[in-house]
């Protein structure tokens, strides 16, 4: 059973988790149904502005107004987190501020304003932003905060982990544990929890600006070693590759287009910042829209009746990204070798993705296909890091002890059917790993798309039910209705992730989804969930049934009522006034059951579907016949 171990302890001040990023921070708390993200809009913006009264703007508010105040807005203090002046020449070109030389070397950012100029160290800039993640923390808590577990990348040194610990403690908060960002997103999908045998896993950390790959050996605790036990076996990346760069590849495209077109060079003609502020936010929305869709529109007004507009398809983004993918995998390659020198770091049992540019889908194909494995993408890329963290804090305060105990499924899983009814796939109780598989196909004549909506619990019902996840599948050719051949599979690995998968096995299409099936409910409330399954069991059961008849009923009147306006003048009188009969009270059945399931006698909708069915054996023959004749082969 999945199952979180946990003692009644309520520590006087909660210790929260927070992932303090180069381009995004954010901060979680971990209780008894699991990490939760605190904040209205969890992701913050790692961006500070001095302002001249003395004051700051963190997050958001700051970024947006970057290009208004370029030399007092400051981004991506991480990098300079730790480093001397030399350290970080390479990085000096990629910063809008002045970055200068500090104490002992070390690299300081110069600040003017009209109140005179203030050298300020990486470690101030950070704790302006760890100390707004703490307020929010308190706000959402309710509390007052003064520990944290703070994250970073697996290659920081011992000055770049102190600096940190550093922020912290200017920002009002004591940094208890530093973690590796790859451990803690480990952590966040459980890898760490389950089985006795090691396991070697690769973290590719994939942001806004930066490339992260870690190869981790995971050691489970046992008799000997009370604690699950990460070592780094190797780190590489690319401090300068990440979706930022994307953003520059669109825009740049959009810009050589408008030349062309207009004979307008936007960076020598006196357009603002504005205006190339505006295209990078389309080349982002571009972006983001290929990471769900086969094409994306772009439409700039350029002003005197100029527009720029096209269609860019995903095989084109494609073909313009590969390169940026390509870059991340000379990484990984250097990683995996680098790891083959250590124990354990032949064979890969794990892939993690991480941040949010492991959205785009070339990237998840490419990382799985070279590593591979399929990728672990269930958790928000985003937010697995935070999530991470703030168990890590859960275990330190003592909120959660022991482990997770990933045997067996908690609740059953299944998929949404017609009428709002659910197919149960995977029962509960059943251990893992699992697979199941099912059959399906339309309800509807040339649909195109087939919605998936993945659902966990005991109850028959959609509404009474709690939904996982949903995805399509898209570009079915249209067919009738009942012809699609649509195969779903569940899929259930050891650390209790669920890959649920369909294929349109006529066509070809497929697509996946990826769900860890237990986050958010705590074990009271999986047993709740089960008590309701047997109080309701047998309203639940009727309810079903009624939806499955009224379902394959509708099918069965489609096709009986084609045919039989194509054929009754072929049909005998008794026969063609039955079969008129039988039609109108399955519509009744059918009618009756929508408006009220309650009202209706499932049996006698059961009897009157199978009177209809036998009666139409006749029509049926007819139909063959005639079709074959129209079609000898």
């Amino acid at each position: 059973m999945i199952e979180k171990q946990t003692q009644p302890i309520q520590p006087i001040q909660p210790i929260i988790g927070i992932d303090l990023g180069t381009t995004n921070s954010l901060v979680a708390f971990n209780d008894a149904s699991g990490s939760v993200l605190l904040g209205d809009d969890p992701i913050v913006p790692s961006v500070v502005r001095f302002n001249p009264d003395g004051t700051t703007t963190v997050g958001t508010a700051a970024r947006d107004g970057a290009i208004e105040f370029p030399l007092t807005t400051i981004h991506s203090a991480k990098r300079l987190m730790g480093r001397s002046l030399d350290d970080v020449q390479a990085d000096l070109q990629y910063l809008g501020y002045q970055v200068v030389q500090g104490d002992h070397n070390t690299a300081r950012v110069l600040i003017s304003t009209d109140a005179g100029e203030r050298l300020i160290s990486p470690q101030e800039i950070s704790a302006h932003i760890l100390r707004s993640l703490k307020e929010r923390a308190e706000s959402s808590l309710d509390t007052q905060i003064t520990k944290a577990v703070v994250t970073v990348p697996a290659y920081f040194d011992d000055a770049q982990r102190q600096a940190t610990r550093d922020a912290g403690r200017l920002a009002g908060l004591e940094v208890v544990r530093i973690v590796n960002e790859p451990t803690a997103a480990a952590l966040a999908y459980g890898l760490g929890t389950g089985g006795t045998q090691p396991k070697t896993i690769a973290v590719f950390d994939l942001g806004g600006g930066t490339f992260d790959i870690s190869i981790l050996r995971l050691t489970p605790s046992d008799d000997t070693n009370p604690v699950d036990f990460f070592q780094v076996l190797s780190t590489a990346g690319d401090t300068h590759l990440g979706g930022d760069d994307v953003d520059h590849m669109l825009v740049q495209l959009f810009m050589n287009e408008i030349n062309e077109q207009f004979g307008i060079h936007i960076k020598g003609q006196g357009f603002d910042a504005s205006t190339r502020n505006a295209l990078a936010q389309f080349a982002r929305s571009v972006k983001h829209t290929l990471s769900e869709n086969d094409s994306a529109s772009v439409r700039i007004d350029l002003g005197n009746d100029r527009v720029y507009e096209r269609i860019i398809t995903i095989e084109e983004f494609e073909q313009l990204v590969t390169p940026w993918v390509d870059r991340a995998l000379a990484a990984c390659d250097r990683a995996i070798r680098d790891a083959k020198n250590q124990p354990g770091g032949d064979t890969i049992d794990a892939l993690i993705m991480v941040g949010g540019s492991t959205r785009i889908p070339l990237v998840q194909t490419k990382a799985g296909s070279f590593f591979g494995i399929e990728p672990y993408t269930a958790l928000d890329p985003d937010q697995v890091v935070a999530m991470g963290a703030a168990i890590q804090a859960s275990i330190l305060s003592g909120t959660t002890t022991g482990s997770l105990l990933l045997d067996v499924v908690p609740l059953s899983l299944g998929i949404e059917t017609a009428g709002g009814a659910v197919a149960k796939l995977i029962m509960r109780n059943t251990t893992v790993p699992t697979k199941a598989v099912e059959r399906f196909s339309t309800q509807v004549d040339g649909q195109v798309n087939i919605k998936l909506n993945i659902l966990q619990g005991e109850r028959e019902m959609v509404e009474d039910c709690r939904s996982l996840g949903e995805f399509e599948l898209r570009g079915i050719p249209p067919m009738p209705a009942g012809v699609p051949k649509l195969v779903v599979e569940f899929f259930i690995d050891a650390n209790g992730i669920l890959n649920v998968s369909a294929l349109e096995e006529r066509s070809g299409k497929r697509a996946s989804i990826q769900i860890v099936p237990n986050h958010g409910l705590t074990a009271e409330e999986v047993d709740r969930i089960e008590q309701e399954s047997f109080t309701h069991a047998r309203e639940d059961m009727t309810r079903h049934q009624i939806a499955d008849l009224i379902a394959n009923s509708t099918l069965d009147l489609k096709w009986i009522g084609e045919q039989f306006e194509k054929h009754k003048d072929e049909l005998d009188e008794e026969l063609r006034l039955d079969l008129d009969t039988k039609m109108t009270t399955l519509t009744q059945f059918i009618e009756s059951a929508k408006s009220d399931w309650s009202s209706v006698d499932p049996n006698e909708f059961h009897i009157a579907k199978e009177a209809l069915d036998h009666a139409s054996v006749r029509l049926q023959e007819i139909s063959i016949a005639a079709s074959l004749q129209h079609d000898p082969t």
